[in-house]
């Protein structure tokens, strides 16, 4: 019987052990590592997927035309919660699952959303760098607006419980009011989120009705003292516009995990300001979440092959 060649794009995956790994090779797979090296890993896997019969995405995008160019592909098994990078109804119309790793991160994720509320209040990057003691903001009974109220918001909203804040709520499709009663919290439209939070953390797909969600009118409308989180995707905020209003002091600050262009990140004119900061997409990136996503990803591809489904394919577009 002969292998399956699964190609792995995602760097950590089984970064810290190797039992995603061994997960795939019992099953009968050929796993093929991609790096970025002297060749671009997006070069790479337009070479190797001609013949995979799967593969463990990364943050490289998977369009039509590299989907059509994959002869033997039943599986895309994302490395996270995102799947903006692949053309889902390309990958289905040929008859390709595309999987995610829901919950696997949400933990990390959300821990990585408060630090960077309090770090962006507290001017702990400016700090840090400067040794000077600038004036901050408290946390403590501020109020919380939390756009996705999915694993990752909800996780948020628990976290900053504990600082008392009063909780607002945002999800254009779903409306757990269990969930917001649980942390004393409300669902609102956004206008009101946008208008009324101190801090605003955003955890929502990105699609055509959230592309560029933060803009100039947005901006306007927060708070001067307000503080913006962004642990989703770049595409979601408009970068241009969020540079202006932090330098003419519209809002206070934001942290940002995600950037619109995150091969360019460290020429992002964003990181000229005090009053903002960036982190490299590192949402996920601690070694319980890694452990996590790793085996769920590997996971997901097992079960495609020798099932033809798995229990963790990606929602229907919306």
């Amino acid at each position: 019987m002969s292998m399956s060649k699964v190609i792995v794009t995602a760097r950590s995956f089984g970064k810290t052990n190797d039992e995603a790994e061994q997960l795939l090779r019992e099953h009968g797979c050929d796993v093929v590592r991609i790096n970025a090296g002297t060749e671009a890993v997006e070069q790479q896997v337009r070479r190797e997927i001609v013949d995979a019969d799967a593969v463990v995405a990364g943050l490289e995008e998977y369009d039509a035309d590299v989907i059509a160019s994959a002869r033997n592909l039943k599986v895309i098994s994302r490395y996270g919660v995102g799947y903006d990078k692949v053309d889902v109804e390309a990958a289905k119309a040929r008859g390709i699952a595309v999987t995610f790793t829901p919950g696997a991160n949400g933990d990390s994720v959300a821990d990585l959303a408060v630090t960077l509320m309090l770090s962006a209040a507290r001017n702990i990057c400016y700090m840090n760098r400067t040794l000077q003691r600038p004036s901050g903001l408290e946390m403590y009974q501020k109020t919380l607006g939390v756009i996705g109220v999915g694993r990752i918001g909800k996780g948020v909203a628990r976290r900053c419980r504990g600082f008392d804040m009063d909780v607002l709520l945002y999800d254009a499709f779903y409306q757990d009011q269990e969930f917001a009663d649980a942390v004393g919290g409300k669902f609102v439209d956004l206008e009101t989120l946008i208008r009324e939070s101190d801090f605003i953390s955003i955890h929502a797909n990105l699609n055509d009705s959230t592309h560029n969600m933060f803009s100039t009118a947005q901006f306007r409308a927060m708070k001067s003292t307000a503080v913006l989180v962004n642990t989703a995707r770049g595409g979601i905020v408009d970068e241009d516009a969020l540079y202006d209003a932090l330098r003419d002091g519209e809002i206070y600050a934001a942290a940002l995990d995600a950037v619109a262009d995150e091969s360019n990140e460290a020429n992002n004119r964003l990181r000229e300001l005090d009053n903002c900061i960036l982190t490299p997409h590192a949402g996920a990136a601690t070694r319980e979440a890694s452990a996590k996503m790793s085996l769920m990803a590997a996971q997901n591809v097992v079960d495609v092959l020798e099932s033809g489904t798995c229990a963790n394919l990606v929602p229907p577009l919306r």
